[in-house]
């Protein structure tokens, strides 16, 4: 019982951090400077998230749902998951799966994107997830950032964009 409520407390302060952090915004802040922050929110966020994790397997379904409640908590975003793709997924030498998240920004302006990967085997089961940032992509571009599971995946994997935010 001690480990769930450590892990309850832990994605409690999750989403607090990342809600905060996201919609945090003063008259004093750049663009910029704001998507920077949230960017790194997001970071933080999924760092936080992987951690808990790689420790408690049982604990993806709690991830899962934390890593939706984080996409919720963006203010002012627009659902965008057919503007991501994902490349073919790769085992790195740790053993941990990698695929490249590329996000077709077809707004009037720069914008950065939440993107939540799940990671599956080949049966379609749910191993891992992870939310990437695909920061300030200019209008009419296209941005790259790389998604990691949080656990080594061993077997053929599989990707999907679960969800996409873009803010």
């Amino acid at each position: 019982m001690p480990g769930f409520l450590t892990r309850r407390a832990a994605g409690a302060a999750l989403v607090l951090l990342v809600g905060t952090a996201v919609t945090a915004c003063s008259d004093d802040d750049s663009p910029s400077s704001t998507v920077s922050k949230a960017a790194s929110a997001v970071q933080s966020a999924a760092s936080e998230v992987a951690s808990a994790a790689s420790q408690i397997p049982e604990s993806l379904a709690s991830a899962t749902a934390e890593a939706g409640e984080k996409l919720d908590d963006i203010t002012g975003g627009t659902n965008v998951k057919g503007d991501v793709r994902l490349d073919a997924p790769r085992t790195d030498s740790s053993g941990k799966a990698t695929v490249v998240v590329n996000a077709d920004n077809t707004a009037g302006s720069t914008k950065s994107f939440a993107v939540q990967v799940n990671f599956t085997d080949s049966g379609g089961n749910l191993l891992d997830t992870v939310v990437v940032t695909v920061a300030d992509v200019a209008s009419g571009e296209t941005g790259e950032a790389t998604a990691t599971s949080n656990r080594d995946l061993s077997g053929p994997v599989k990707t999907e964009v679960a969800r996409a935010v873009r803010y």
